[in-house]
């Protein structure tokens, strides 16, 4: 990843954990004062979230450390896994927590407390939480802009799993906080602290599509995932638009992290070109594709001729019997 770009990164996730580890102190303080079960499943919500992020900071160390003899091509595939954990973390930590504070408030009910201090710890939460989701859409922006990328389809299919956890995170995080204010009005208004179980539910349910949804993107950057179908047509024309190549007979993509990219093609190089030239015009395919996307690294080309059809022959008559 560049310099820039993975600084980038590094300060939206520092600016998620600080955020996090205060507001999960002040829900807990407010779920003790009040006795809510949807601002306890918040302050574990929170816990989740800063455990989430202090891995995502580990991927991107750990991640940015220069290829090897034990790594050659390096250690990008790295943030996958610690992101792969974080997400993890956010079911474990998170979801499973709330979901059975929920049902143990449904079942065996709750003594409502004074939920004015919750109301206010809610109310300071939300501003932080829209802060830190701000800095991440801002970055995640950005980049879609240098991939002239929809934002939505960016967020979707970007190989920075890091920016798109905590936007993600921070985005549940608001709804949480909505949802944990709904529960605490609720009961306040009747009395009964079911409405309380049913956002704290609600909480869980929204932790366990955040982990899915984390979980899976990381899990196809791990298993491989090529550049897209478009993305790759305009490599094969860039390779193709290089003096003395005549056809792309293969091509692989491979991301191995928001900046690093590996290209292995088969290429059919002129047959009349020598030596000396079919060196230069690899020189000059890495060269054009590294200009035109930055983001890719390597670039293996293999010369290879292309496959010639074997002749026709045409059927011979059979006589007739007799």
């Amino acid at each position: 990843m560049s310099s820039s770009g993975d600084a980038e990164s590094v300060g939206t996730v520092v600016v998620a954990v600080v955020t996090n580890l205060g507001i999960a102190a002040a829900k807990a303080v407010g779920g003790i004062v009040s006795g809510s079960s949807a601002m306890l499943s918040e302050a574990a919500h929170s816990v989740a979230d800063t455990v989430t992020e202090v891995l995502l900071l580990a991927s991107l160390k750990r991640s940015a450390k220069p290829a090897d003899e034990a790594h050659p091509l390096g250690y990008g595939p790295e943030r996958y896994i610690w992101a792969l954990l974080a997400s993890i973390a956010t079911f474990v930590g998170g979801a499973v927590f709330a979901v059975y504070d929920g049902i143990h408030t449904l079942v065996h009910g709750e003594d409502l407390g004074n939920p004015a201090l919750s109301y206010v710890i809610l109310g300071v939460a939300f501003v932080l939480e829209g802060y830190s989701l701000l800095v991440a859409w801002r970055q995640m922006k950005g980049e879609a802009a240098r991939m002239r990328a929809p934002l939505g389809l960016y967020v979707k299919h970007t190989p920075d799993t890091a920016v798109k956890a905590v936007l993600l995170e921070n985005v549940a995080a608001l709804i949480g906080l909505v949802l944990a204010a709904g529960g605490l009005l609720g009961g306040q208004l009747t009395g009964s602290g079911a409405y309380d179980g049913i956002a704290s539910l609600l909480i869980g349910a929204l932790l366990v599509a955040v982990a899915w949804e984390l979980g899976r993107s990381n899990a196809r950057y791990l298993i491989g995932r090529p550049l897209s179908a478009a993305t790759r047509a305009e490599v094969r024309e860039e390779l193709l638009s290089v003096p003395h190549i005549e056809a792309v007979l293969e091509l692989t993509t491979l991301v191995q992290g928001p900046d690093e990219v590996l290209i292995a093609a088969k290429v059919d190089f002129h047959d009349l070109a020598s030596a000396r030239q079919v060196e230069a015009a690899c020189e000059d395919a890495e060269a054009q594709l590294r200009e035109r996307w930055p983001a890719i690294r390597r670039v293996y080309l293999d010369p290879t001729p292309t496959p010639t059809a074997p002749p026709t022959t045409a059927p011979t008559a059979t006589p007739p019997p007799g």
